[in-house]
């Protein structure tokens, strides 16, 4: 039984580092709480002396353990800047922020550091018209579909008039297009 508990621990040692892995070759905290959990239970499982059944419930609660801790502790840290609060969910998501030009940007090129924008915050950016220098506040006006997206420089006021403008433009998309007055269709109602 003693060999059963030592398979199963270099089980979870090797588990747990190919998920630590698979974790770095993609990014994105989806193997890395469960790896971190297996590798432990499999280092515990090497080195304590138990075997037989009492092993194998060792390990189980290394595994609980360990996945609490890290759990715990990756949420702690708090990656995504807040439970998920900074993550893009999609181009769209981009609309409307703003940010800097890190390098200037044109028609064709460029690159920009946006507020808010995910935990890669920067983007390639092509301009409405015209260049735009580096270290100008710029506001995206097209998300694009990718990780490019077109931008105008932002022409002054203050973050209170820029939010209010966000928000206009926001309940813009989200309303439904009003239908236009027919007198004729109005009148046959009636």
């Amino acid at each position: 039984m003693s060999l059963l508990s030592e398979s199963l621990s270099t089980l979870l040692f090797v588990g747990g580092a190919l998920l630590l892995v698979a974790e770095a070759v993609a990014p994105g905290a989806h193997f890395f709480v469960l790896g971190v959990a297996l590798l432990t239970a499999g280092v515990v499982g090497l080195f304590s002396p138990v075997g037989g059944a009492i092993g194998i419930l060792v390990l189980a609660a290394a595994v609980l353990v360990t996945t609490a801790l890290t759990l715990w502790g990756y949420r702690r840290i708090d990656i995504y800047g807040g439970e998920g609060s900074a993550q893009t969910l999609d181009s769209d998501s981009l609309r409307g922020k703003f940010g800097r030009v890190t390098e200037r940007v044109t028609q064709t090129d460029g690159e920009v550091k946006l507020q808010d924008a995910g935990f890669n915050p920067y983007y390639q950016a092509r301009s409405v018209d015209g260049e735009i220098e580096e270290g100008a506040e710029v506001m995206v006006v097209d998300p694009g579909g990718g990780n490019v997206v077109t931008v105008e420089v932002v022409a002054g006021g203050d973050e209170i008039d820029r939010q209010l403008e966000n928000d206009r433009e926001q309940s813009v998309t989200d309303t439904e297009p009003e239908r236009e007055f027919d007198p004729d269709v109005e009148s046959d109602a009636a």
